[in-house]
């Protein structure tokens, strides 16, 4: 069984989009079918020779840093070494995904990072810190969390559609909060708005929880969000949510459509967070790597500490992962080009 170290194969894979037929879906389908017999048939022989490293682009505290830990922890027991989180910040997270893509290619040192892994490019289209094709090697998917489009319980807008209706009808006098400019939420939003050929003026703000106040205090109309920062408002019926990003309904909302059920067939917008060693890391590394995650993610005390979160666990095969980042990297550099949105 072969795993890519990079993104080359799945660059010349379909990605996983409806736009595909179906003799090429059936065709990724049965490849990754095999690869992940190949991955369930294989003893897992290398081990690390020294702690490992989990690098988080992020502040400590954040969701990155958490499933880190989470995952981390278990990590250790199951490698028989000390696993440590390493926190670099700065530069919207670009700071610490380079050193990942700098590390040496030992298994020794990974990535936990959220969406921002493939949205930063998009907005350093000229010169992009890293190349999240060619640098990196994908271990597995962790957790997802759809986006949400919320506006206040009492707003009058009750349905994606009654949204869009009102933004034809006002052209750029709607607005909308964000947890800020580039990030995966705001291109997501865009993405939206271009396809439902709608303008909308956004308010970015300086993360989730700000955004979400604003909305709840009537100074914006609505807020695109990843679901765990309003949760809990919209448990407390504070808030309503008209649609979600993921591809299917979410289990705790059920009622909820999907923006593609609303008449945006294909269309995504998840908050992932995901594990990646440097590229060239030796495949028995990522084969061990991706079984103890795989094993992880599937334990009843993970699932119900990243629901409680406001994710699911999506262990996925490397393959996987490498045909998401391959379809989402020029997808959402090409909506930062059409919106003209480029890093500050």
């Amino acid at each position: 069984m072969t795993i890519p170290h990079d993104f080359q194969a799945a660059r010349r894979m379909p990605a996983c989009g409806v736009a595909h037929g179906m003799s090429r879906r059936h065709a990724l389908v049965a490849t990754l079918a095999a690869l992940g017999a190949g991955l369930v048939r294989a003893q897992p022989a290398w081990s690390p020779k020294g702690p490992v490293r989990i690098v988080v682009p992020f502040a400590a505290g954040g969701t990155s840093d958490i499933i880190a830990r989470i995952v981390g922890v278990r990590f250790a027991q199951a490698l028989g070494q000390p696993v440590l989180v390493d926190n670099r910040v700065g530069a919207g997270g670009n700071i610490g995904i380079a050193s990942v893509a700098r590390a040496a290619p030992d298994g020794q040192t990974l990535l936990l990072v959220s969406s921002a892994f493939v949205t930063n490019p998009a907005l350093f289209a000229d010169k992009p810190p890293y190349d999240p094709l060619r640098q990196f090697a994908p271990v597995s998917l962790a957790v997802s969390s759809p986006d949400v489009i919320v506006v206040p319980a009492k707003s009058p807008l009750t349905s994606l559609s009654a949204l869009i209706d009102a933004a034809k009808r006002r052209p750029g006098a709607l607005t909308y909060s964000t947890p800020g400019k580039g990030n995966s939420v705001h291109l997501g939003g865009e993405l939206l708005w271009q396809r439902a050929g709608i303008e909308l003026l956004h308010v970015p703000y300086n993360g989730a929880a700000p955004a979400v106040q604003a909305v709840l205090g009537g100074q914006v109309d609505c807020a695109l969000t990843a679901l765990p920062a309003a949760k809990a408002h919209i448990a407390a019926g504070t808030l309503r949510v008209l649609a979600v990003g993921s591809r299917a309904r979410w289990a705790e909302l059920p009622q909820v459509p999907t923006v593609a059920e609303s008449g945006f067939a294909g269309y995504r917008s998840e908050t992932m967070q995901a594990l990646f060693a440097p590229a060239g890391t030796p495949v028995a590394a990522i084969e061990r790597l991706h079984t103890e995650v795989r094993r992880i993610l599937a334990l009843d005390d993970v699932q119900r500490q990243t629901r409680e979160l406001g994710f699911e666990t999506v262990a996925s095969l490397p393959t996987d992962l490498a045909a998401r980042v391959a379809e989402d990297v020029p997808r959402w550099t090409a909506v930062a080009t059409r919106a003209r949105i480029r890093a500050d």
